[in-house]
């Protein structure tokens, strides 16, 4: 690589650094909300609801991991907390999409066990992914809390979330960056109100 293609890399990265930076920022501001969504959560798992996780792709992923985080360990020892992900049963996933369509992959299996008073988490960067909108409408006739994670056009989310975390970006990476930190501000603000420790970090 020469010297000019070495500058012009540096400057993309500089650059996308930079917006990383202003999703940061963003994050920031929503951290009224994210402390409300924090006191929710907290207040199904107290109350001996669950929290499911689910999402496509990355977003998959990062339903797996936040529900980890609670049912595992984030910051500290502590009890496991009832986090699942519905993401996590290929068989589940292949029958339903196989049997009844990929839009229902989340929706039935969450129909099945959801309760009235459980969290739905549903993460789309592009907001419109059919089985997450699908999967938080029946978490809503069932009386669940609906929270959504998604980015700069997922407007279409909102009607049916009790607390939207909307992304300003149109970048896919970044929108999971920004997804990645709610999520774990989430998961050790929740550890926090529930087992009363401050993490030491």
């Amino acid at each position: 690589m020469d010297q000019v293609e070495t500058t012009g890399m540096i400057a993309w990265i500089e650059t996308q650094v930079d917006e990383a930076l202003r999703v940061q920022q963003a994050v920031k501001r929503m951290a009224s909300e994210l402390a409300a969504c924090a006191a929710n959560m907290a207040d199904v798992l107290r109350s001996g609801g669950q929290v499911y996780f689910f999402g496509n792709g990355g977003s998959a992923a990062d339903a797996q991991h936040w529900a980890a985080e609670l049912s595992g360990r984030f910051y500290m020892k502590r009890p496991s907390l009832p986090a699942v992900a519905l993401t996590a049963n290929t068989s589940q996933i292949t029958a339903i999409a196989n049997d009844y369509g990929y839009d229902q992959i989340f929706s039935r299996p969450l129909s099945g066990i959801g309760k009235p008073g459980d969290m739905a988490v549903g993460i789309s960067t592009s907001g419109r992914s059919a089985n997450v909108v699908r999967a938080l409408q029946t978490a809503r006739e069932i009386g669940m809390i609906t929270v959504g994670f998604t980015g700069a056009s997922g407007a279409d989310m909102a009607p049916h979330c009790d607390h939207l975390f909307q992304i300003p970006s149109g970048d896919v990476a970044r929108i999971q960056e920004g997804h990645e930190l709610c999520g774990h501000l989430l998961c050790g603000a929740v550890e926090q109100l529930l087992f009363g420790v401050q993490s030491d970090k």
